[in-house]
């Protein structure tokens, strides 16, 4: 089994979604600094943080997605949503704040060595991070999933899907179709992955369990790949 890390360095300065908390790290405590408070020669160092719940690589709560009040925060949506059977499509042809129509995933799909199955977790290569990753187009130079790609996603059953970019929406779009597709169909999806290239077209079982923080509406998360 090989375990392959799908998910972006948290640091100062990481690009995130405009309008979102900035990354923040900060050294809170030194060797030098907690060393005299023992007397065996042990000292300890942290670092503290401050993190956008959908900041990194996350996965968005439904209360994030839906505004009525007895939409789930983070901490109370399935575990079952964050692990599975998982394809990853390559969706890199297509140009930046263009929108990928079902069409297209249909032929990618069939084009692809694998076939989207319902259940799968669907992850969307646009190689976003591969391009650009600390640089400020990584925020506006990719594709998006139109209307049409967006019930793509219901009618084939998909659990949950992922994009290796800020939004799976266009970035030039105003009325986001794939979010409020997300919002109708309570179907979540993970922002911000990294290194889908290596997972292109393959078969694999998806790993992203996000942090448990109680009233969030997204959960950073530690995402992998296991594959055979």
């Amino acid at each position: 089994m090989q375990i392959i890390d799908l998910s972006q360095d948290i640091y100062e300065g990481m690009k995130v979604y405009p309008g979102h908390l900035k990354t923040v790290q900060f050294e809170h405590v030194t060797h030098e600094e907690t060393g005299p408070r023992f007397d065996s020669g042990f000292s300890f160092q942290t670092t503290g943080f401050l993190l956008n719940d959908n900041g990194p690589t996350h996965v968005d709560s439904f209360s994030h997605l839906d505004p009525d009040p007895e939409a789930e925060t983070i901490e109370r949506m399935p575990l079952e949503l964050f692990f599975g059977a998982a394809v990853c499509l390559d969706v890199t042809e297509f140009k930046a704040q263009t929108d990928i129509t079902a069409e297209d995933l249909d032929r990618v799909e069939a084009d692809s060595a694998v076939e989207v199955r319902q259940g799968d977790i669907v992850l969307f290569h646009t190689a976003a991070w591969n391009r650009y990753a600390g640089d400020k187009r990584y925020l506006t130079d990719f594709p998006g999933l139109g209307e049409s790609a967006s019930e793509w996603i219901v009618q084939r059953g998909v659990k949950t899907f992922g994009v290796d970019s800020p939004t799976p929406d266009n970035p030039v779009s105003t009325s986001y179709p794939c979010h409020m597709m997300c919002r109708r169909e309570h179907i979540t999806h993970y922002e911000n992955l990294a290194h889908l290239d290596q997972v292109v077209n393959t078969r694999f079982t998806f790993v992203g369990f996000p942090l448990k923080v109680r009233g969030a509406h997204g959960g950073p998360t530690r995402a992998v790949a296991l594959v055979d």
